[in-house]
Order: C-alpha cells, then sequence, then structure tokens
C-alpha cells in the first residue's frame, strides 16, 4: 500500500485486507465464468498463474471509456490463468463504485480476457452476446 502512496494506519488493516480478500475472490468468480467457455475442453480446473499489479497502465477499453466521458479505473490487474498448460492473460480493471451506507467500499471489476489472441476475441464476443441476450445489461 505504501508504494500506492497510502498511508495505512494498522487498526484499519485488518478490514483492508478484507476486502482486499472479497475483492479478488469475486475477481476469481468472474474468472471462472469466462473459463466456463472452456470447461469441455480440459478435465483439469484453471488456476491462477500469475498476477500482476499496474496502477498506472490503463488498458485500452478503459482509455476508450474515459474519451466517452467515464472515469479512468483506479487500479489494473492483468491475471495469468492455466487453461490446461495454457496460459491466457486476462485484464481486470477496478472502478470506484457510488458510496453505500454502511457498506465499506463499494467498486465495479471489469474481468475480461486480454485481446491477445484470436480466441480470446471469440470469447470476449460469445459472452457478451449471452449477457445481451439474457437481458441482464438491463439490470445494471
Amino acid at each position: 500500500m505504501q508504494r500506492k502512496g497510502w498511508d495505512p494506519r494498522e487498526p484499519d488493516m485488518q478490514r483492508v485486507v478484507a476486502i482486499h480478500n472479497t475483492v479478488n475472490e469475486r475477481a476469481w468468480q468472474h474468472v471462472l465464468a469466462w473459463e466456463a467457455l472452456h470447461a469441455c475442453e480440459c478435465s483439469q480446473p484453471p488456476r491462477l498463474k500469475r498476477f500482476q499489479g499496474k496502477p498506472n497502465e490503463f488498458s485500452p477499453k478503459a482509455r476508450l471509456l474515459n474519451m466517452l466521458g467515464f472515469k479512468l479505473p483506479f487500479d489494473r490487474h492483468d491475471w495469468v490463468v492455466d487453461r490446461c498448460g495454457r496460459e491466457v492473460r486476462y485484464v481486470i480493471d477496478f472502478y470506484s463504485g457510488a458510496p453505500q451506507p454502511g457498506v465499506p467500499a463499494s467498486m465495479h471489476l471489469d474481468v475480461r480476457p486480454a485481446l491477445d489472441s484470436v480466441g480470446a476475441l471469440w470469447d470476449r464476443l460469445r459472452m457478451q452476446a449471452g449477457w445481451v441476450a439474457s437481458g441482464r445489461w438491463r439490470d445494471e
């Protein structure tokens, strides 16, 4: 946290760690939803191989949305998942959500495969089509 310019107080750290763990678990659930598109290809569950925080690097999607008037994310991570011996990179943009009473932090996660292969593009198109067809976009 200090590397990122934060000055945490020791009494706050238990809550910070709990929020951090909850956010990481939520991000992993999003990754697993993407990986479900490939469940029939492999008998092994996907596993996180490595990750890298990139708080000062904005994804192309985040920059595009910012040009359209949206705020930039406050953080970004790239996670590399092992899918049956094949490395698949995911981009996770972290956006601040609207404050809510009684909630210590509110945020939105934008989790998707990095556009570094034709397969990743295909996955993103398939997931978007499913999202539109389900009508879930009306709820957000």
